[in-house]
Protein backbone atom coordinates (compact mmCIF):
# COMPACT_ATOMS: atom_id res chain seq x y z
CA UNK A 1 0.00 0.00 0.00
CA UNK A 2 0.96 3.39 -0.03
CA UNK A 3 0.68 5.46 2.90
CA UNK A 4 1.16 9.05 3.75
CA UNK A 5 2.34 9.43 7.23
CA UNK A 6 2.58 12.62 9.02
CA UNK A 7 5.41 12.69 11.97
CA UNK A 8 7.75 10.78 9.57
CA UNK A 9 11.13 12.28 10.97
CA UNK A 10 9.96 12.30 14.62
CA UNK A 11 10.90 9.75 17.05
CA UNK A 12 7.98 7.31 17.12
CA UNK A 13 7.41 8.51 13.71
CA UNK A 14 11.06 7.13 12.10
CA UNK A 15 10.57 3.37 13.82
CA UNK A 16 6.79 3.63 12.14
CA UNK A 17 8.52 4.55 8.64
CA UNK A 18 10.91 1.63 8.76
CA UNK A 19 8.53 -0.33 9.83
CA UNK A 20 5.89 -0.01 7.10
CA UNK A 21 9.06 -0.29 4.57
CA UNK A 22 10.35 -3.41 5.92
CA UNK A 23 6.61 -4.38 5.66
CA UNK A 24 6.85 -3.88 1.83
CA UNK A 25 4.45 -0.79 1.89
CA UNK A 26 5.38 2.75 -0.14
CA UNK A 27 5.55 5.33 2.31
CA UNK A 28 5.13 8.96 1.55
CA UNK A 29 6.05 11.67 4.30
CA UNK A 30 4.87 15.33 5.03
CA UNK A 31 7.73 17.47 5.85
CA UNK A 32 7.76 21.63 5.97
CA UNK A 33 11.79 22.01 5.69
CA UNK A 34 14.64 20.75 3.39
CA UNK A 35 16.08 18.79 6.48
CA UNK A 36 13.15 17.11 6.96
CA UNK A 37 12.95 15.94 3.17
CA UNK A 38 16.90 15.13 3.44
CA UNK A 39 15.90 13.34 6.24
CA UNK A 40 13.07 11.34 4.33
CA UNK A 41 14.92 10.98 0.73
CA UNK A 42 17.85 8.87 3.34
CA UNK A 43 15.09 6.74 4.90
CA UNK A 44 13.87 6.07 1.28
CA UNK A 45 10.67 7.66 1.96
CA UNK A 46 8.49 9.71 -0.82
CA UNK A 47 8.31 13.71 0.11
CA UNK A 48 5.21 15.30 0.19
CA UNK A 49 5.60 19.08 1.13
CA UNK A 50 3.06 20.94 3.44
CA UNK A 51 2.65 21.10 7.65
CA UNK A 52 -0.17 20.45 9.72
CA UNK A 53 -1.98 24.00 9.03
CA UNK A 54 -1.66 23.64 4.85
CA UNK A 55 -4.81 21.95 4.58
CA UNK A 56 -4.70 22.07 0.91
CA UNK A 57 -1.48 19.66 1.26
CA UNK A 58 -3.03 17.12 3.96
CA UNK A 59 -5.95 16.62 1.66
CA UNK A 60 -3.92 16.28 -1.21
CA UNK A 61 -1.71 13.97 0.35
CA UNK A 62 -4.41 11.75 1.71
CA UNK A 63 -6.48 11.18 -1.42
CA UNK A 64 -3.76 10.23 -3.20
CA UNK A 65 -2.89 7.48 -0.68
CA UNK A 66 -4.31 3.76 0.22
CA UNK A 67 -3.80 4.40 3.87
CA UNK A 68 -2.94 7.18 5.68
CA UNK A 69 -0.92 7.57 9.86
CA UNK A 70 -0.97 10.92 11.45
CA UNK A 71 1.61 11.33 14.21
CA UNK A 72 2.43 14.97 14.23
CA UNK A 73 1.26 16.58 16.87
CA UNK A 74 2.35 20.35 18.06
CA UNK A 75 3.27 19.81 21.47
CA UNK A 76 3.34 23.69 22.55
CA UNK A 77 2.45 22.68 26.01
CA UNK A 78 1.68 26.66 26.62
CA UNK A 79 -0.72 26.52 24.29
CA UNK A 80 -1.93 23.07 24.71
CA UNK A 81 -5.85 24.10 23.30
CA UNK A 82 -4.25 25.21 20.52
CA UNK A 83 -2.36 22.02 19.95
CA UNK A 84 -5.39 19.80 20.53
CA UNK A 85 -7.63 22.16 18.36
CA UNK A 86 -4.79 21.98 15.45
CA UNK A 87 -4.68 18.16 15.78
CA UNK A 88 -8.42 18.08 15.56
CA UNK A 89 -8.59 20.29 12.06
CA UNK A 90 -6.04 17.95 10.80
CA UNK A 91 -7.85 14.74 11.02
CA UNK A 92 -11.29 16.54 10.15
CA UNK A 93 -9.27 17.45 6.73
CA UNK A 94 -7.87 14.10 6.08
CA UNK A 95 -11.17 12.42 7.23
CA UNK A 96 -12.90 14.43 4.55
CA UNK A 97 -10.08 13.24 1.98
CA UNK A 98 -10.91 9.78 3.26
CA UNK A 99 -15.03 9.77 3.55
CA UNK A 100 -16.58 6.42 2.04
CA UNK A 101 -13.08 5.16 0.96
CA UNK A 102 -12.60 2.32 3.10
CA UNK A 103 -9.18 3.20 3.53
CA UNK A 104 -7.04 3.09 7.17
CA UNK A 105 -6.47 6.14 9.22
CA UNK A 106 -4.17 5.97 12.39
CA UNK A 107 -4.25 8.25 14.44
CA UNK A 108 -2.43 8.82 18.49
CA UNK A 109 -4.55 9.79 21.95
CA UNK A 110 -3.28 12.78 23.41
CA UNK A 111 -4.47 14.42 26.92
CA UNK A 112 -7.62 15.86 26.97
CA UNK A 113 -8.06 14.76 23.22
CA UNK A 114 -11.78 13.63 23.55
CA UNK A 115 -12.61 15.41 20.10
CA UNK A 116 -10.11 13.94 18.00
CA UNK A 117 -11.20 10.29 19.52
CA UNK A 118 -14.96 11.20 18.84
CA UNK A 119 -14.21 12.53 15.39
CA UNK A 120 -12.46 9.49 14.79
CA UNK A 121 -14.73 6.97 15.68
CA UNK A 122 -17.68 9.66 13.58
CA UNK A 123 -15.32 8.92 10.45
CA UNK A 124 -15.43 5.18 11.06
CA UNK A 125 -19.29 5.34 10.56
CA UNK A 126 -18.74 7.07 7.45
CA UNK A 127 -16.54 4.69 6.04
CA UNK A 128 -13.21 4.91 7.07
CA UNK A 129 -11.03 2.34 9.05
CA UNK A 130 -10.27 4.22 11.72
CA UNK A 131 -8.23 3.34 14.73
CA UNK A 132 -7.01 5.34 17.96
CA UNK A 133 -3.83 4.11 19.43
CA UNK A 134 -3.21 5.11 22.85
CA UNK A 135 0.34 4.81 23.43
CA UNK A 136 2.33 4.74 27.09
CA UNK A 137 3.64 7.92 29.02
CA UNK A 138 7.09 6.72 28.57
CA UNK A 139 7.72 5.46 24.72
CA UNK A 140 11.10 4.15 25.43
CA UNK A 141 14.81 3.62 23.04
CA UNK A 142 17.26 5.43 21.82
CA UNK A 143 16.73 8.93 20.79
CA UNK A 144 13.86 9.32 23.99
CA UNK A 145 13.80 13.28 24.44
CA UNK A 146 10.08 11.90 26.94
CA UNK A 147 9.70 12.23 30.79
CA UNK A 148 12.58 9.64 31.36
CA UNK A 149 15.38 11.99 29.98
CA UNK A 150 13.43 14.72 32.03
CA UNK A 151 13.48 12.72 35.28
CA UNK A 152 17.56 12.17 34.66
CA UNK A 153 18.16 15.84 34.35
CA UNK A 154 16.05 16.63 37.57
CA UNK A 155 18.56 13.92 39.56
CA UNK A 156 21.48 15.48 37.94
CA UNK A 157 20.03 19.27 38.64
CA UNK A 158 19.25 17.92 42.37
CA UNK A 159 21.44 15.92 43.17
CA UNK A 160 19.54 13.16 44.43
CA UNK A 161 16.50 10.91 42.45
CA UNK A 162 13.65 10.77 44.25
CA UNK A 163 10.20 9.41 44.08
CA UNK A 164 7.39 10.62 46.38
CA UNK A 165 6.12 8.98 49.53
CA UNK A 166 6.58 4.71 49.45
CA UNK A 167 7.18 5.18 45.21
CA UNK A 168 4.70 2.10 44.10
CA UNK A 169 3.20 4.30 42.06
CA UNK A 170 3.00 2.78 38.69
CA UNK A 171 3.91 3.99 34.72
CA UNK A 172 2.88 1.98 31.96
CA UNK A 173 5.47 1.72 29.34
CA UNK A 174 5.51 0.56 25.63
CA UNK A 175 9.26 0.38 23.51
CA UNK A 176 9.38 2.47 20.59
CA UNK A 177 10.04 -0.43 18.39
CA UNK A 178 7.08 -2.23 19.90
CA UNK A 179 5.16 0.96 19.36
CA UNK A 180 6.27 0.86 15.71
CA UNK A 181 4.72 -2.68 14.62
CA UNK A 182 1.68 -1.98 16.21
CA UNK A 183 0.75 1.39 13.96
CA UNK A 184 1.47 -0.90 11.17
CA UNK A 185 -0.28 -3.67 12.56
CA UNK A 186 -3.15 -0.87 13.12
CA UNK A 187 -3.11 0.31 9.51
CA UNK A 188 -3.04 -3.63 8.59
CA UNK A 189 -5.86 -5.43 10.38
CA UNK A 190 -7.73 -3.01 12.84
CA UNK A 191 -11.57 -2.92 12.25
CA UNK A 192 -13.26 0.65 11.54
CA UNK A 193 -13.91 2.38 15.26
CA UNK A 194 -10.58 -0.03 17.24
CA UNK A 195 -9.06 2.00 20.45
CA UNK A 196 -5.88 0.32 20.74
CA UNK A 197 -3.75 0.30 23.76
CA UNK A 198 0.57 0.88 23.34
CA UNK A 199 1.49 -0.72 26.08
CA UNK A 200 3.91 -3.80 26.97
CA UNK A 201 5.45 -2.98 30.57
CA UNK A 202 1.69 -3.00 32.44
CA UNK A 203 2.78 -0.67 35.42
CA UNK A 204 6.37 -0.20 36.28
CA UNK A 205 6.88 1.13 40.45
CA UNK A 206 8.13 4.78 39.94
CA UNK A 207 10.57 3.80 42.85
CA UNK A 208 12.05 0.63 40.20
CA UNK A 209 12.48 3.76 37.99
CA UNK A 210 14.36 6.05 39.87
CA UNK A 211 16.66 3.58 41.84
CA UNK A 212 18.05 2.81 38.28
CA UNK A 213 18.48 6.43 37.49
CA UNK A 214 20.18 6.70 40.58
CA UNK A 215 22.56 3.74 40.48
CA UNK A 216 23.72 4.87 37.31
CA UNK A 217 24.42 8.68 38.29
CA UNK A 218 25.27 7.28 41.47
CA UNK A 219 23.10 9.64 43.83
CA UNK A 220 21.01 8.75 46.46
CA UNK A 221 17.85 7.49 46.24
CA UNK A 222 15.19 9.24 48.53
CA UNK A 223 12.08 9.83 49.28
CA UNK A 224 10.04 12.74 49.39
CA UNK A 225 6.46 13.63 50.63
CA UNK A 226 3.80 15.30 47.94
CA UNK A 227 4.27 18.83 49.66
CA UNK A 228 7.71 18.82 48.46
CA UNK A 229 7.05 17.29 44.76
CA UNK A 230 6.10 20.34 42.87
CA UNK A 231 9.35 21.69 44.40
CA UNK A 232 11.55 18.85 43.16
CA UNK A 233 9.85 17.76 40.03
CA UNK A 234 8.52 21.30 38.54
CA UNK A 235 5.85 20.32 36.11
CA UNK A 236 6.19 16.40 36.25
CA UNK A 237 4.97 16.61 39.75
CA UNK A 238 1.71 15.61 39.13
CA UNK A 239 2.57 12.90 36.68
CA UNK A 240 5.32 11.69 39.08
CA UNK A 241 2.86 10.74 41.41
CA UNK A 242 0.25 9.44 39.25
CA UNK A 243 -0.52 5.71 39.33
CA UNK A 244 -1.83 4.47 36.16
CA UNK A 245 -1.23 0.75 35.01
CA UNK A 246 -2.98 -0.19 31.50
CA UNK A 247 -3.16 -3.38 29.91
CA UNK A 248 -3.40 -4.28 26.44
CA UNK A 249 -4.42 -7.43 26.35
CA UNK A 250 -7.36 -6.99 24.31
CA UNK A 251 -4.95 -5.18 21.64
CA UNK A 252 -2.75 -8.48 21.45
CA UNK A 253 -6.07 -10.41 20.99
CA UNK A 254 -7.50 -8.58 18.36
CA UNK A 255 -4.10 -7.49 16.41
CA UNK A 256 -2.33 -10.31 17.44
CA UNK A 257 0.61 -7.93 18.56
CA UNK A 258 3.14 -8.57 20.97
CA UNK A 259 6.27 -6.66 22.28
CA UNK A 260 8.79 -8.61 21.83
CA UNK A 261 12.17 -5.08 22.82
CA UNK A 262 13.59 -4.61 26.11
CA UNK A 263 11.37 -3.28 29.29
CA UNK A 264 11.79 0.22 30.23
CA UNK A 265 13.71 -1.53 33.67
CA UNK A 266 16.21 -3.17 31.26
CA UNK A 267 16.35 -0.63 28.86
CA UNK A 268 17.40 1.94 31.44
CA UNK A 269 20.51 -0.72 32.81
CA UNK A 270 21.23 -0.86 29.12
CA UNK A 271 22.71 2.56 30.13
CA UNK A 272 22.28 4.61 26.47
CA UNK A 273 19.90 7.08 28.69
CA UNK A 274 23.16 8.68 30.79
CA UNK A 275 25.41 9.38 27.52
CA UNK A 276 24.70 13.08 27.40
Amino acid sequence: MRIFITGATGYVGSAVVQELIDAGHKVVGLTRSDNGAEKLKEAGVDVHRGDLDDFDSLRSGAANADGVIHLAFKHDFSDFANSLMTDLRVIKTIGEALEGSGKPFVTTAHYNGTASDNEMMSLAKRGVRTSVVSLAPSVHGEGDKGFIPRLINISREKGVSAYIDDGSNRWPAVHRLDAAHLYCLALEKAPAGARLDGVADEGVPFRDIVSVIGEHLNLPVISISRDKADEHFDFLSSIAALDIPRSSVQTQKLLGWHHVHSNLISDLKHGHYFNS
